[in-house]
């Protein structure tokens, strides 16, 4: 069974930046679309941001122009830049994979993935 393990959450002060991977378990699998989910307290889960296969990225707004993800095609493999992080930003972030190459409305739906990560904390708090 295929798994996501994500990487790179820590506490870290308003204005930082940082910057999360999420690499497969196996490299045999084609994970056309990934994304980036993430969940605070008492929320729910909300779409950060996605790609598509080798074109086309979204972002939800509250983290457009901060945020920038990107893929290693090679690894299999997402990241998730985050630039001049927010008290907001405070979540567990969760790293969302699927084979199919979903078009760019359907990326901020999470049923439209099948495989999911165990989630990695990000604090943002001085």
């Amino acid at each position: 069974q295929v798994q996501l393990v994500e990487s790179g959450g820590r506490l870290v002060q308003p204005g930082d930046s940082l910057r999360l991977s999420c690499e497969t378990s196996t490299r045999t699998l084609s994970l056309y679309t990934m994304a980036w989910f993430r969940q605070a307290p008492g929320n729910d889960r909300e779409f950060v941001a996605g790609i598509k296969y080798r074109t086309g990225t979204s972002y939800a707004n509250s983290v457009k122009g901060r945020f920038t993800i990107s893929r290693d095609y090679g690894q299999n493999a997402a990241y998730l830049q985050m630039n001049s992080l927010k008290p907001e930003d405070t979540a567990v972030y969760y790293c969302a994979g699927t084979s199919r190459n979903l078009i760019t409305s359907s990326l901020g739906n999470g049923e439209a993935y099948e495989v999911w990560g165990q989630g990695t904390q990000v604090t943002v708090s001085s």
